[in-house]
């Protein structure tokens, strides 16, 4: 009896568990009998618009609904939720998301100490300010990055450029020299410096005792001196800056100073008891080094043009140079020493070096200032030194040191880029393009078949012009200039006056 009325009470309670017949779950079940699904729930049924997920809607082994028989068999869900994934929006911070985008579309303008206030409620409710978390915009201007802050990762809403993100615009420099000249009888000697470009495009060439004028523009050639006494020879040649001048050491311890336009000799000072191999313009004070190791300063305005030696060297000085400022004069001799000198005397009257480097392994005979920066001297040795030098006048200091690997005779910087060109020796005979301050090397120009004596720079510093003892001059057009920057200085050059007023006695 007891059993009957369980099995009772049970059928009732699957009557109240059985769907209104007219209601859509009784279509249904009535499509689900017709297709063969056969005793399953409406809850484990497939969706009519979706295809279904198999993998996790059903155990393989059915479960048995308790009270039943065993004829009826009834799968559940092993898990919660069926076939459907159930996202943790807990995690998402959808009203954060809903407070964004209601933020975005609100046209209204908010103050600024509105602003600052809502700032600070989002920092003490959220621990962060949302403006902050926002990486990409719809609209408006993009984020900067924090002042000084560099990313290699390149981040796309900074605005500004990283040096690593910054664009690197190469230029083509030719391999071959635009033009060759024959240059017969020319001394192979490396303390001499025998070729020089005016600023009025002509190209000075000492060959043995005569110097040649090469017009850059039409190509025309003069022959401007020749010795009177077969056995001395030109060891110097040197343009004060406005072109019209040419200053001319020699064998016999002379310095000539020659015009060009009337190709006639102005005067001959002679202070010197050796050969001059060395001169350089400041102005109208002209310097000059002899082998004996002494610098003489002649004022080229006045008869009494000897006004001041320097004594800082105990052999030839084969390397000077002013720098473009006027206030140094740069030495560099056979005794391997670097000069730095004053262009003023000292309290006792006498010329003193300001600094004196003894780095060099070797005689200095290249010796150039930078155009950018006065107060930087390179300096490069010959075959037992090989090393090109980069100083700091003022400190005192070797800003960076390289080797060459090849005996340096002559350095020149360029105006228009931020590198500067070496002339070398054995065993290549090369010349090299170098970029500072890093002193990586850009790129070598090959083709004397002899050693480089010396460099010398076109007016526009464009072209550089190299002798060697191969008796050839090679013109390499290594730094052409963009043509917008090429007007431009050129209207600047052309507005600058002569500096010397006085006429030359």
């Amino acid at each position: 009896m007891a059993q009957f009325v369980f099995e009772a009470d049970l059928h009732g309670l699957l009557k109240l568990d059985t769907p209104i017949p007219n209601g859509p779950t009784a279509r249904w079940q009535r499509k689900g009998k017709e297709s063969g699904a056969r005793g399953r729930s409406p809850a484990a049924g497939l969706s009519p618009m979706k295809p279904a997920n198999r993998s996790h809607s059903f155990s393989k082994t059915p479960s048995r609904t308790p009270g039943r028989s065993g004829s009826k068999i009834q799968s559940t869900p092993t898990k919660a939720g069926g076939d459907r994934y159930i996202p943790n929006r807990s995690t998402m911070q959808m009203e954060m998301a809903n407070f964004l985008l209601t933020k975005e579309n609100d046209p209204a303008e908010e103050s600024p100490t509105k602003k600052e206030q809502q700032k600070a409620w989002a920092v003490n409710l959220n621990g962060f300010d949302i403006e902050e978390t926002k990486i990409l915009r719809l609209s408006g201007k993009p984020q900067n990055a924090p002042e000084g802050y560099q990313n290699n990762l390149k981040v796309l809403y900074s605005q500004k450029t990283t040096p690593g993100s910054t664009k690197k615009n190469g230029r083509y420099i030719p391999s071959m020299p635009d033009r060759i000249l024959d240059a017969p009888e020319i001394r192979n000697d490396y303390y001499l410096n025998l070729i020089d470009w005016s600023a009025q495009n002509f190209l000075a060439v000492a060959l043995d005792n005569s110097v040649y004028l090469w017009n850059h523009a039409s190509g025309e050639i003069i022959q401007l001196l020749q010795m009177e006494h077969p056995d001395d020879y030109v060891s110097s040649v040197s343009w004060i800056k406005e072109g019209n001048y040419l200053a001319v050491g020699t064998s016999n311890a002379e310095v000539q100073l020659w015009d060009i336009h009337h190709q006639k000799r102005l005067r001959n000072m002679t202070s010197h008891s050796s050969r001059v191999g060395s001169l350089s313009w400041n102005s109208y004070i002209l310097s000059s080094g002899a082998r004996t190791g002494h610098i003489h300063h002649h004022d080229v305005r006045v008869a009494e043009h000897h006004v001041a030696t320097l004594a800082g060297h105990t052999q030839e000085v084969c390397g000077l140079k002013w720098s473009l400022d006027g206030r140094y004069l740069a030495s560099g001799g056979n005794d391997n020493l670097v000069n730095v000198w004053p262009c003023t005397q000292g309290d006792s009257g006498n010329f003193a070096p300001l600094q004196t480097f003894t780095q060099h392994q070797g005689a200095v005979k290249a010796v150039a200032w930078c155009p950018w920066q006065s107060n930087v001297l390179a300096t490069g040795g010959g075959t037992s030194d090989r090393h090109i030098r980069i100083w700091n006048v003022c400190s005192g200091t070797c800003l960076s040191a390289v080797d060459a690997h090849s005996q340096v005779c002559s350095i020149l910087w360029s105006t228009n880029y931020r590198e500067f060109i070496s002339g070398h020796g054995f065993a290549q005979n090369q010349l090299v393009i170098w970029k500072y301050p890093t002193m990586a090397k850009v790129t070598e120009l090959r083709g004397h078949t002899a050693r480089v004596l010396n460099l010398t720079m076109s007016p526009d510093g464009a072209t550089v012009a190299s002798a060697a003892a191969d008796e050839t001059l090679r013109l390499w057009r290594c730094f052409e200039m963009d043509p917008i920057k090429k007007k431009e200085k050129q209207k600047a050059n052309s507005a600058k006056s002569s500096i010397i007023h006085q006429g030359i006695r």
